[in-house]
């Protein structure tokens, strides 16, 4: 995979909301949802998911930046330090024989050097301070199983799932079906990893790589979304309006009665506390409702009549 500061479009510098607007945007820009079946959306939105669990994480970040890990976040093989120089005829790592030549582990007859591996395997093991017969050092390197491969899905949610203590179902274009439990606070666009549920490994009997969950918040028919609020608009019929009284706010959970004052004009915010999305903290957000005045579906003669009558009165 390619630099993940690349692949988001900030610098080396960019700070964690910058990483976090570019993923953002790029999770957007190519959604699957918004891209059919056009492959390379994908595969870029892919990528994006891959680079924003490196940077978006303070620690994975750290190790990229410090070369400990790659841009799929598997360990990198630092290689050997502190073993050249001396008179080592271009800085070999094991120095040079007396004549400036390279040593070499040949017997006078071209035969190979009896226990040259063991010296070798020896050398590796002191080197990295490993107790006889311990697999360490560049032994432990070389026998590393490798890791399965991640795979990948996109949830798309209601927001009454995320109030919810239900769990919700991924599927994965293998076939394979996870219940999962979504985390407090969960944003649309982030991704959530459930480690060892990808493939498994191919060789050495290895770890089985990560399934990658990256949550899509479904458009709702009465509420838009800001931060962990919900904003609605709310009809309020001209009568309520004028003489004040309750009125009926569907929530995510139910129905909530709240109360207003006569004269009561259209534009005015009711706030429901606590209704609206949930918070990293345990928390709820709110429900801002703009009220809008309502004429009756069906026309009210009585109703006109009033109005001609103080229409009249006022000529």
């Amino acid at each position: 995979m390619r630099d993940p500061y690349t692949v988001l479009g900030v610098a080396r510098t960019a700070s964690e909301a910058e990483i976090k607007s570019a993923f953002r945007k790029l999770a957007k820009k190519y959604h699957p949802d918004a891209n059919g079946d056009d492959a390379g959306a994908s595969a870029r939105f892919n990528e994006a998911n891959q680079a924003y669990e490196i940077l978006g994480d303070k620690e994975k970040r750290g190790q990229f930046d410090r070369g400990e890990i790659d841009a799929e976040g598997k360990a990198k093989f630092q290689g050997f330090s502190g073993f050249g120089g001396g008179g080592a005829a271009g800085g070999a790592p094991f120095g040079a024989g007396s004549n400036g030549g390279s040593f070499d582990f040949r017997g006078g007859g071209g035969a190979d050097f009896p226990g040259a591996e063991n010296i070798f395997g020896d050398f590796f093991e002191q080197a990295f301070g490993a107790k006889r017969g311990a697999r360490s050092g560049f032994t432990a390197a070389r026998n590393t199983p490798s890791k399965g491969d991640d795979i990948n899905a996109v949830l798309k949610v209601r927001l009454e799932d995320v109030v919810s203590d239900e769990k919700v179902e991924a599927v994965f274009p293998n076939g394979k079906r996870l219940a999962i439990r979504l985390p407090e606070g969960v944003e649309d666009g982030q991704v959530i990893r459930l480690r060892g549920q990808g493939q498994p490994a191919v060789f050495n009997g290895g770890p089985p790589g990560d399934a990658l969950v990256t949550i899509s918040f479904a458009d709702h028919a009465r509420f838009a979304v800001s931060g962990r609020d919900l904003l609605l608009e709310q009809d309020v019929d001209l009568e309520t309006a004028v003489l004040g009284g309750r009125v009926t706010i569907e929530t995510l959970e139910g129905r909530v009665a709240t109360k207003i004052q006569p004269w009561t004009t259209s534009g005015r915010t009711l706030r429901l506390k606590g209704k609206g999305l949930t918070r990293k903290d345990g928390g709820r957000g709110d429900i801002l409702a703009t009220l809008a005045i309502a004429l009756p579906a069906q026309p009210d003669a009585e109703l006109a009549a009033l109005f001609e009558k103080r229409r009249d009165g006022n000529a």
